[in-house]
């Protein structure tokens, strides 16, 4: 198991505090090397960003230096690996949307996100619709070759702030907290391969879960008391590597199905995800599986074997999991397509009551069934997913803003 990020929340405005940004400062460069796990990055997530950037969202060269800015600032005090810059929220106009290509292309560590369902339950199709045309836009962008500019970005789907996963991560806008993303899918996997009946394979994750996480309670909480910001919990989601040793499609494989797309995988997503909730350790975000088809390998061969689809991953988010995550689309995928997934995202968060995100990846130039040709060590190459159907019309493609009850599950 590895500390895919110690990430730290604050405000913008925090890097010109001289005690604040000290006491983050100090934190950020202690926490590399507190932890009894490697830590790989330490990442900062601010307020979402309509909500404090000075510069018109239209003026691209204003929101590109203005990102170069703000990120000078970061690094040259916290000194961050990766910076989130927060959503672009329902309430917030449009037009930002417009402004997050120009800050993706104007660095390689910074992450954004839109919200196409708030925690209301409200969804917006106008705002998928849009949403769809600057994914278009950021797979095209010469700074990101590749489509890998939609690496930086998701649509976020009934998610609260705090969660210390990216591209997700935002500030509530108060004092500092910080919390842990861990990468350990391995765990799932050697919990599960040493059991021999289901309810030994449960026991084994929850004590795997608890062991880790008690320490890394206790090195984060010494933390938080030597600086005085407080330690806000573990998001212990089994995210993957690609490798097969570490892919958490391996760990639901384990279980006894013929491979991740058959039949039973549902049922094997369900159990894994039912195990960390029944841990008992400080949680925050989504704690729950990752399936990112492009970083865990086992995903990607079964993609590229044509028995892995878009929507056996959302039927797999119903009861466990973030959503889609790091799907590689045809580069002349339609708008119209990526709004129906969208669209699919927000309404099974909405009703599910649960977070949810779509990072969507359409890559120029391949077509669907084409093999990526990624050069990236965290991720597992693969074969572009298709999307069924022509994607959205009539009613569902109206620029509507429409509420929707939860499911009650009294």
């Amino acid at each position: 198991m590895d500390i895919r990020s110690v990430t730290l929340f604050c405000k913008e405005t925090d890097v010109s505090n001289i005690k604040t940004v000290s006491k983050l400062t100090n934190l950020s460069r202690e926490a590399r090397n507190s932890f009894p796990f490697p830590v790989q990055s330490i990442r900062v997530a601010t307020p979402p960003f309509p909500n404090w950037w000075p510069t018109k969202a239209t003026d691209t060269e204003a929101v590109s230096q203005h990102a170069q800015r703000i990120e000078r600032q970061f690094q040259q005090t916290i000194n961050p690996d990766y910076i989130s810059f927060g959503p672009v929220q329902l309430d917030h106009n449009s037009d930002w949307l417009h402004a997050i290509p120009a800050i993706i292309a104007s660095s390689k560590v910074l992450f954004a996100s839109a919200e196409i369902a708030d925690p209301n339950g409200r969804i917006d199709l106008q705002r998928c619709y849009a949403l769809a045309q600057t994914i278009q836009q950021i797979s095209t962008l010469p700074q990101h070759p590749d489509g890998f500019g939609n690496l930086y970005l998701t649509a976020i789907a009934n998610c609260a702030p705090g969660s210390p996963f990216f591209p997700v991560s935002y500030h509530h806008g108060g004092d500092p907290h910080f919390a842990i993303a861990v990468e350990s899918a391995d765990l799932a996997l050697q919990a599960i391969q040493s059991a021999r009946t289901l309810a030994e394979a449960r026991q084994n994750v929850i004590d795997t879960i608890e062991t880790a996480a008690s320490k890394l309670t206790q090195a984060a909480q010494i933390l938080a008391q030597k600086y005085n910001i407080p330690f806000s919990g573990i998001d212990f989601s089994f995210a993957p590597y690609p490798e097969d040793e570490k892919s958490l499609a391996g760990a639901m494989e384990a279980l006894g199905i013929p491979h991740v797309g058959a039949q039973g995988s549902l049922f094997a997503a369900g159990f894994i995800t039912e195990a960390i909730e029944r841990a008992n350790f400080p949680r925050c975000g989504f704690s729950g599986l990752m399936l990112p088809v492009l970083e865990d390998s086992v995903l990607a061969k079964r993609t590229a074997e044509g028995v892995l689809t878009i929507q056996d991953l959302l039927s797999y988010s119903a009861v466990c999991g973030v959503g889609l995550d790091t799907i590689p689309l045809a580069g002349d995928v339609s708008a119209e397509q990526l709004t129906a997934v969208l669209a699919d995202i927000a309404m099974l968060a909405t009703r599910l009551n649960k977070p949810l995100t779509a990072r969507l990846m359409p890559i120029p130039g391949l077509h669907v069934g084409d093999p990526t040709s990624y050069d990236f060590p965290y991720f597992a190459n693969s074969h572009v997913m298709p999307i069924v159907g022509d994607g959205v019309r009539g009613l569902i493609r109206k620029d509507e803003q429409i509420s929707i009850n939860k499911i009650n599950k009294g």
